[in-house]
C-alpha cells in the first residue's frame, strides 16, 4: 500500500490546449511589478491524461509577469497579466508555453471627460450669473480646471493579484512529463 501514491502518478504528455489552474503564493501589483518578475504558486487541481495523473495537485509552479502597466492619472488604465512558466513534478522542472491570465482596469477616459466637461459647464453657468459673458469664460476655465483635478484625484487605481488567487492558463505546446 505504501507504493500506491507513487504508482498513481505516471509520466505522459500534457497536450497543447490543456487548461492548468494554479493558485498564487504571493501578491503581485501593477503598481510595482516588472515584466519578467517571478511569482510562485502551485497547481490547483491534478492534470489527468489518459487516466493517469501527469501533474499532481500542489505541484510547485513559477509564473512570470508578462505584461504590466501601472495606473496613470486620467486615461491610463492599470494592467497586470501573468504567464505560467514552469511546473516541477517529481523533482524535475518542466517549461511551459501558455496563455496569459490577468486583467485590465476599464478605461476611464469617458468618465474623466465627463468630470472635466461638467466642471467647465458648471463654471460657465456660475460665471454667467455672476458677471455676464466675460464671467462665463472665466468660470468655464476655472470649472474645467476643477473637473480635471477631480478626475485626476479619483482616477489612479492599480490592479492587485493577491496571494491565493486562482488563475487558469492554457498550454500552447505539448509538454512531455517523465
Amino acid at each position: 500500500m505504501f507504493l500506491l501514491p507513487a504508482l498513481a502518478q505516471a509520466g505522459g504528455t500534457v497536450p497543447k490546449g490543456t487548461a492548468i489552474s494554479v493558485v498564487t503564493d504571493q501578491t503581485a501589483s501593477s503598481k510595482d511589478a516588472k515584466v519578467g518578475q517571478s511569482v510562485s504558486g502551485s497547481v490547483a487541481s491534478e492534470i489527468v491524461v489518459g487516466g493517469k495523473v501527469v501533474i499532481p495537485k500542489g505541484a510547485p509552479v513559477k509564473l512570470s509577469v508578462s505584461m504590466v502597466q501601472a495606473s496613470g492619472r486620467l486615461s491610463t488604465p492599470a494592467k497586470l497579466y501573468l504567464r505560467l512558466r514552469t511546473v516541477t513534478v517529481g523533482g524535475e522542472t518542466y517549461t511551459f508555453a501558455t496563455s496569459s491570465a490577468g486583467r485590465s482596469m476599464k478605461g476611464k477616459g469617458k468618465r474623466d471627460a465627463g468630470f472635466i466637461g461638467g466642471g467647465a459647464a458648471g463654471g460657465a453657468v456660475i460665471g454667467a450669473l455672476a458677471g455676464g459673458g466675460k464671467g462665463a469664460a472665466i468660470g468655464a476655465a476655472a470649472g474645467a480646471g476643477a473637473g480635471t483635478a477631480g478626475a485626476a484625484a479619483t482616477g489612479k487605481k492599480d490592479i492587485e493579484v493577491p496571494a491565493e488567487t486562482k488563475l487558469t492558463f492554457t498550454t500552447r505546446t505539448d509538454v512531455a512529463i517523465k
